[in-house]
């Protein structure tokens, strides 16, 4: 039974001096593909071996399609109130407050100016970690706004999605926010302004009921879930079994729902050239 036994005494390392690898060096994809954090973040947050794209929000998409990541964010400090004092197991204003905390954004969607390609354009990018990027008031209220600054000085809007959809905290008032920007997507349209909206993944419920599904051109990073209700809740209410690839970006563009899927690595250059195209412009 000797063989069992440790003889000599190996290195031993006080609990004190070890350390622990630092969180964040590796990315792991959901087909268990291994990449270096830094490797990601320069392949624009794709892995490469899978194409699988990692879900960003507006501090990576904004550097990813403004030049030299400069831009004037709009109405910066807006954030929501609590009207209908909502309350179920936490109240909506302490879970506001968290939310602020955590990400540091005051809400689920920026809104900037800037040149892309040497071009203006105004962005309204949503955050999914901001409660699930839902919808409310606010999030109304920047995209109209985004649309009356590219309404006063005629420049293209770009719509970033991703959303939980409407947020339950503000009820009716969260559901009014479908037709006001329907509403000022419209004045767009009249105006001949051009508007692109990009769907990422997530983008579903009253996202996808309203602005999302409103531009001139419709366009998707690939495999980004989109619809309206999620899957099972689709599966449960029509009892059917449901089609291989359901609600993927390719679904979408395979049955007219998109026009386009466009890998991050790509996207810049062809919202431009999207937007070339809608302006009759020569291609730069």
């Amino acid at each position: 039974m000797a063989w069992f036994k440790r003889t000599q005494k190996g290195i031993q390392t006080p609990t004190e001096q070890k350390k622990d690898v630092p969180k964040g060096l590796w990315y792991k994809s959901p087909t268990g593909k291994i990449i270096d954090a830094e490797q990601l973040e320069n392949n624009f947050y794709v892995s490469p071996e899978d194409g699988y794209h990692v879900r960003i929000g507006s501090v990576e998409y904004f550097k990813i399609l403004f030049d030299d990541n400069k831009f004037k964010e709009l109405d910066k400090n807006i954030s929501s109130k609590d009207p209908l004092n909502f309350e179920d197991t936490k109240k909506y204003t302490d879970r506001l407050k968290a939310a602020q905390e955590k990400t540091g954004l005051t809400d689920a969607v920026r809104t900037a100016v800037g040149k892309s390609k040497g071009k203006d354009l105004v962005i309204a990018c949503m955050d999914f970690k901001f409660i699930g990027g839902s919808m409310g008031s606010v999030v109304g209220e920047k995209i109209a706004r985004a649309a009356d600054y590219s309404l006063k000085h005629n420049i293209p809007l770009v719509i970033i999605s991703k959303s939980g959809g409407a947020r339950m905290m503000e009820a009716a008032l969260s559901l009014m926010q479908l037709a006001k920007t329907s509403a000022k997507l419209a004045q767009l349209a009249d105006a001949k302004i051009p508007y692109i909206s990009l769907c990422t993944d997530p983008t579903t419920g009253g996202t996808t009921a309203s602005f999302a599904m409103l531009g001139d051109i419709n366009i998707s990073e690939p495999g980004a879930l989109i619809g309206f209700a999620g899957p099972r809740v689709v599966k449960d209410t029509t009892g059917q079994d449901l089609p291989k690839d359901f609600q993927t970006a390719e679904f979408l563009k395979e049955h007219g729902f998109l026009d386009f899927i466009t890998p991050r690595s790509e996207l810049k250059d062809k919202i431009n050239l999207y937007l070339d195209l809608i302006l009759n412009q020569p291609v730069r």
